[in-house]
């Protein structure tokens, strides 16, 4: 069952996700709250799992990332050992910065970063074309990757039931 937050705690989610360095101070004035009370919620937030972690989002540019691509692999079979396997080998590619997987069609989406095209085709040769299971794989090239920082928070309303 999800938890149900109170709007406080909501905001709190929101302004951290949108800017995880924001000072205790500041944080405290945006949801209206005494600083000891805030520090006090965000400490119980953490307590309770409801952060995965704290990040840096790094420019790909600066570490040599030219291309960016989606790519979608359709295994040839679908138990659970073998969809298994895969993830694992997926995600042990320093490539490969998320894994979606799917229902229907294809089974993983795979984002993938790679130096150039050149480095985006031997990946997908050597690391998922070449691959046992492996029944059919479609690149797609990103022209442009905007990610944004905050998920909507849906936990403000029990779920009916």
């Amino acid at each position: 069952m999800t938890k149900v937050l109170d709007p406080i705690d909501a905001e709190i989610l929101v302004a951290l996700q949108q800017n995880a360095r924001i000072s205790n101070k500041d944080l405290a004035a945006r949801v209206g709250l005494a600083p000891s009370s805030c520090l006090a919620r965000v400490r119980k937030l953490q307590d309770e799992g409801a952060f995965i972690g704290f990040h840096a989002e790094v420019d790909p540019d600066v570490l040599g990332i030219r291309v960016q691509a989606m790519v979608s692999v359709r295994l040839a079979h679908h138990s659970r050992e073998e969809m298994e396997e895969f993830q694992a080998h997926a995600l042990a590619q320093p490539e490969v910065v998320a894994l979606f997987h799917l229902a229907g069609e294809p089974d993983f989406l795979l984002h993938v970063a790679a130096r150039d095209l050149a480095h985006l085709r031997e990946l997908a040769l050597s690391a998922f074309t070449s691959r046992p299971g492996v029944a059919q794989i479609q690149t797609s090239v990103l022209f442009e990757h905007v990610r944004k920082p905050a998920l909507p928070v849906y936990s403000l309303v029990p779920e009916p039931g």
